[in-house]
């Protein structure tokens, strides 16, 4: 029976250097004074507005990602440029993989088919998988599937387009309310959190291993 490993990319696979950007990008207009703005609280709500924007009626991620910055940084008193989120589309597919990914994958596609399930864009990702340098057999994306997770759908529509049913899919993320909350009762054969941030997690969200990164990845999956 076939079976493939699933990814999250961003943040998973990914280097997801949406904050220091940002912030560069704000800084290099001369509209960001670092001293009188709590960043760390702007970046949380800058990411909570993300996942906002993906639990409303679907629209593409190059509109979703402006549209959240505009409603963070008014939030916080900041001028919106349409400069500063189109700057940052730009600056999503220069973002490459973190150090153990493409050793990790490459060990892993010797036993299994690898695919991404990605909220993103397809132009936007492509250059991603580039940068991450390894051969992926699917790379689905919430354009395709006309959904961002944790919508359901994006799951269901990925498994019909692999061709496979959820008991034959390893989904491996780090995203746990995009990825892990959703597919807790979606039948799969084994879901792996990377747990990048040293976050907690949940009994009940369980079963799920967790590791600190992909390097342990194949060796916990028989590669």
């Amino acid at each position: 029976m076939r079976e493939i490993v699933t990814f999250d990319a961003y943040g998973t696979l990914v280097d997801f250097q949406l904050g220091p950007t940002t912030l560069k990008i704000l800084a290099d207009s001369g509209r960001l004074d670092l001293d009188n703005l709590d960043v760390d609280e702007f970046l949380d709500d800058f990411r909570v507005m993300r996942f906002q924007a993906v639990l409303e009626a679907y629209r593409p991620y190059h509109e979703a990602l402006p549209s959240s910055l505009r409603n963070a940084m008014r939030l916080h008193g900041l001028e919106y440029r349409d400069s500063d989120g189109e700057a940052l589309v730009d600056a999503v597919p220069t973002f490459g993989p973190f150090p153990e990914v493409p050793d990790a994958l490459r060990a892993l596609k010797t036993r299994y088919e690898i695919a991404i399930i990605s909220n993103t864009d397809d132009n936007l990702i492509a250059r991603n998988v580039e940068n991450i340098g390894v051969e992926f057999d699917y790379v689905i994306t919430a354009q395709q599937a006309g959904a961002y997770k944790p919508d359901r759908q994006t799951f269901r529509h990925a498994f019909r387009t692999m061709g496979v049913e959820p008991s034959q899919v390893i989904h491996t993320a780090q995203g746990w309310e995009y990825d892990h909350i959703p597919t807790r009762d979606l039948g799969l054969k084994r879901r792996v959190w990377i747990n990048r941030y040293g976050r907690p997690g949940s009994a009940d969200y369980q079963p799920y291993d967790e590791l600190p990164d992909l390097s342990g990845l194949p060796k916990l999956l028989g590669c």
